[in-house]
């Protein structure tokens, strides 16, 4: 797959603990995104934030550390992103969903590219 240039970042904000049919929701994002052929997903857990009910969630405190914040990341085409939407706005009952340009430097999958070859190798 071909990724360069202008593309679409996709943050979905969500908490840890949120659930879509049995599945913990960031899993069931990535299943959805790969499902569309979507170029990847990165999830990330955060160790501190808050959301727009104000409550704290921190890995600190053993009280509140069951929800932390989870934020999946997409790149990808418009195109397939607006695909992605409708279902997210199924999906997600508490969060924030963002939508940025990015420009797509590299996007590979085989790492022999872009590498300049030691001497004596072909």
């Amino acid at each position: 797959m071909k990724l360069e240039g202008e593309q679409k970042l996709l943050r979905i904000f969500i908490g840890e603990q949120d659930k879509w049919e049995g599945l913990p929701l960031y899993e069931a994002i990535v299943n959805e995104a790969r499902s569309l052929g979507m170029a990847g997903a990165t999830v990330i857990k955060g160790s501190l934030g808050y959301g727009c009910k104000a409550h704290i969630h921190t890995a600190k405190l053993l009280e509140l550390s069951y929800d932390l914040p989870i934020i999946v990341e997409i790149i990808d085409s418009e195109e397939k992103v607006k695909k992605l939407l409708p279902k997210l706005d199924l999906m997600v009952k508490e969060g924030l969903v963002t939508l940025e340009k990015v420009h797509v430097v590299i996007y590979r999958a085989d790492g022999s590219k872009g590498r300049s070859k030691a001497p004596g190798r072909k």
